[in-house]
C-alpha cells in the first residue's frame, strides 16, 4: 500500500536500504516501490531523473553523514586520539555493529562499479586522508599514518563483509576494537 511522504529526504534512507539489499542494477522499480511503499508516480515526482537520481541522492546523503560525523571530527578534534575513538564509535553505530553493509562497498564491487567509480573513490580517499591526518597529528610519520589509515579502512570494510558472511555481528565489534588498539 502506498504511503504519504512529505519530503524527498524522507525517501532517501529507504532507497539506501533497497540499494544495499539489491545493488543498483538489482533495484528494480518494483523493488524500490516495495521498499519505499510509494507508487511509481510518487517515486518519479521526487526523482524525475529515475534510478540514477535516486542513487545520487543516496550517495550525497552518505557523503554528508561521513563528512559531518567522521571526516570533520577527525580533522578538527584538538585531541586526535579522541577523534579517532569517536570515528570507531560512530562507524560501529552507522554500520549497526556490522549488520548494515557499506553501500559504497556494494557500488564498488557490483556491476555498477564504473558508473559510480569517482564517487566511491572520493569517499574512500577522503576517509583515508582524514584518518591519516589525525594519525599524523597524533605522532605517526606521514608514511606510517597513510599506511595505517589505508589498512584501517580496509580492515573496517573487510570486517563488515566477514561479520555478514559469518552472521556474527560481534566479530565486527571485535575487529573495530582490535583496529583501534593498533592505532
Amino acid at each position: 500500500m502506498a504511503r504519504l511522504i512529505a519530503e524527498k529526504a524522507d525517501i532517501v534512507p529507504l532507497l539506501a536500504e533497497v540499494f544495499r539489499q539489491y545493488g543498483f542494477e538489482g533495484a528494480s522499480l518494483a523493488r524500490i516501490g516495495e521498499g519505499t511503499r510509494l507508487g511509481k508516480g510518487s517515486i518519479y515526482h521526487f526523482f524525475p531523473g529515475g534510478k540514477e537520481e535516486m542513487a545520487d541522492a543516496v550517495l550525497a546523503d552518505i557523503d554528508a553523514w561521513f563528512r559531518d560525523n567522521i571526516f570533520i571530527p577527525l580533522a578538527e578534534n584538538a585531541e586526535p586520539r579522541a577523534g579517532i575513538a569517536r570515528m570507531f564509535a560512530d562507524v560501529e553505530r552507522y554500520f549497526d555493529s556490522g549488520q548494515r553493509i557499506c553501500l559504497l562497498g556494494v557500488f564498488a564491487l557490483g556491476s555498477e562499479r564504473d558508473r559510480f567509480a569517482a564517487r566511491v573513490q572520493a569517499y574512500f580517499a577522503a576517509w583515508i586522508a582524514a584518518l591519516g591526518a589525525a594519525l599524523q597529528r597524533s605522532g605517526h610519520s606521514a608514511l606510517e599514518a597513510s599506511e595505517l589509515a589505508e589498512e584501517t579502512v580496509a580492515g573496517i570494510q573487510g570486517a563488515l563483509v566477514l561479520s555478514r558472511a559469518l552472521q556474527t555481528p560481534a566479530s565486527f565489534s571485535a575487529a573495530l576494537q582490535r583496529l583501534q588498539r593498533r592505532l
